[in-house]
């Protein structure tokens, strides 16, 4: 059987630029390159595309992802054509953060009729603002902790008048992040007003609107969700930390983190934690993958925190990890996410587009 035509798309306009490098590696040395054709495509920081055909040797030197020595390619023409002449059977969009996995380039891969790993335009815009985010959960039901929300020209005007709104609806510690960003990246924890406002410049310089949340003494957990219209979860896994929270220096840099999968939990939250990961699946209208987040307290109160329509997929990130618990290899988990896109994309085709 001839061998499938995929192409990884990594790097980016993001402050998440070398995670999605480092995904990117890992993910070209495990896909089963005896089904698959595998080209690459990396997005600068600056916004240029380059692409590279063919990639069968491992990849060693992360840097050589970079493509150096290879020129910026016209967009259109980088994604249409691939190395062997034939369509691409799916695009593996690695990308994190704006720009990537905000509903942005998802829209470029709709334009052009590619099936695509992972969630469509709307799933993917609503699951990186944090604010539709929470408003869609609310709407179905999902329990939360309290926050506050605000834009920066708001903070401008109303510095005042919007640290005393969060004083009186929240208590400290609080968690200060931009509203449109993963990784850990400009969140800071506040124990105070002085450390408020820190945080909240740090927030505003990655994003326009920022989201506070009331701090909570809780376990963090974790669940993987797969599929598309019949999404299946897997067990819980817990964030275990040696600082106070799990920035992005802790979660990437400092190996300050572990994961402990599964959770050691009762049998009773593990099915509610599932349930409630399908249910904000749902929510979402999210296709492929998804990472739920929740705090459980000491008493089994369970709050959903956030989701994530591009989670950590290094090999030793959390929702393959995850998987791997389930007895779903890595290698594994990648096949199936394409096979997931192109159903998704079949099943697009099903819809009418001119009336006869």
């Amino acid at each position: 059987m001839a061998k499938e035509n995929i192409c990884i798309i990594y790097g980016g306009k993001s402050a998440e630029h070398d995670v999605s490098i480092l995904t990117a590696q890992n993910v070209l040395n495990a896909i089963n390159k005896d089904d698959y054709q595998v080209d690459i495509i990396y997005i600068t920081n600056d916004g240029a595309w380059k692409k590279k055909e063919d990639i069968t040797e491992e990849v060693k030197e992360i840097d050589s992802l970079r493509l150096a020595e290879v020129e910026e390619g016209e967009i259109s023409n980088l994604l249409t054509n691939s190395s062997s002449g034939q369509p691409y059977a799916a695009v593996f969009p690695l990308l994190h953060g704006p720009n990537g996995e905000d509903g942005t380039i998802q829209g470029l891969f709709e334009v052009l009729d590619l099936p695509y790993v992972g969630n469509g335009v709307l799933a993917a815009s609503s699951t990186m603002d944090k604010l539709v985010m929470k408003q869609l959960f609310a709407h179905r039901g999902l329990p939360q902790l309290p926050y506050v929300s605000f834009l920066r020209s708001e903070y401008e005007k109303y510095q005042s008048n919007i640290l005393k709104l969060v004083k009186d609806k929240l208590e400290f510690p609080v968690f200060v992040k931009p509203a449109n960003l993963g990784s850990s990246v400009g969140i800071s924890k506040c124990n105070g007003e002085e450390e408020l406002k820190a945080g909240i410049e740090e927030a505003f310089q990655f994003d326009r609107k920022l989201v506070i949340e009331q701090g909570i003494e809780a376990r963090e957990i974790e669940v993987a969700v797969l599929g598309n219209d019949y999404p299946e979860t897997t067990q819980p896994g817990e964030v275990v930390k040696d600082v106070a929270f799990y920035d992005y220096k802790s979660k990437y840099l400092d190996g300050k983190v572990r994961l402990s999968i599964p959770a050691e939990l009762d049998s009773e939250v593990q099915t509610t934690l599932r349930n409630m990961a399908a249910e904000a699946f749902k929510a979402t209208d999210c296709a492929g993958l998804l990472r739920a987040d929740f705090f459980v307290t000491e008493d089994n109160q369970i709050f959903i925190n956030e989701t994530n329509a591009m989670p950590g997929f290094t090999q030793y990130s959390m929702y393959p990890s995850l998987w791997e618990n389930m007895g779903l290899s890595y290698a594994d988990l990648i096949t199936k996410l394409i096979n997931l896109a192109k159903e998704k994309h079949a099943e697009k085709q099903k819809n009418k587009y001119k009336i006869d």
